[in-house]
């Protein structure tokens, strides 16, 4: 590594940390030449799938672009800058390891929605309904019911399963 104070090819590594995401190495470093000290971090180079829109055209993947949708779906509620970072990490971890060279964009809105359902379901119908292109009030009335019918499932399933657990049987997870 070079040193960006005298442009020294011989540095040396002093202490190695993973980053707190735990997808890179932070290395700090002296430069044997000047003895100035700096920060290094080393990551994976992988390549993420290209994303092809509806019409054919085939985009790189635009985690900024993905960032506004999201922000603009989660605006004024209560969810935390920091939970957007886990969405877009999750999405693109998702995306790394699918092992496609090219996802389709209805993959990726797939991807968003299953992940806004989970942190507040006002954002997901906010996204629903610019990603599905809702052309009425009915289509919001059909998702919304669609989203009610759903959290009730899920709920009867989590209760089931802790009076289960209370009762000591084996819990079945579908």
């Amino acid at each position: 590594m070079r040193c960006p104070f005298c442009q020294n090819e011989d540095t040396r590594v002093i202490d190695s940390r993973l980053t707190e995401d735990r997808d890179a190495v932070r290395r700090r470093r002296a430069c044997e030449a000047c003895g100035e000290r700096f920060s290094t971090i080393e990551e994976a180079s992988l390549k993420l799938p290209y994303i092809v829109k509806s019409n054919g055209d085939r985009e790189n993947y635009d985690e900024s672009k993905l960032a506004r949708g999201l922000e603009r779906a989660l605006e004024k509620r209560p969810v935390d800058s920091r939970e957007i970072e886990n969405i877009l990490h999750r999405i693109k971890r998702n995306l790394l390891t699918c092992g496609e060279r090219e996802v389709p964009s209805l993959t990726l809105g797939e991807l968003v929605m299953d992940e806004l359902r989970e942190i507040d379901q006002v954002a997901y119908v906010r996204f629903a309904s610019v990603y599905r292109s809702f052309q009425d009030v009915d289509a919001f009335s059909s998702e919304i019911r669609r989203l009610q019918e759903e959290t009730v499932r899920g709920r009867s399933a989590k209760r089931a399963k802790a009076q289960a657990a209370v009762k000591g049987k084996p819990v079945n997870s579908d």
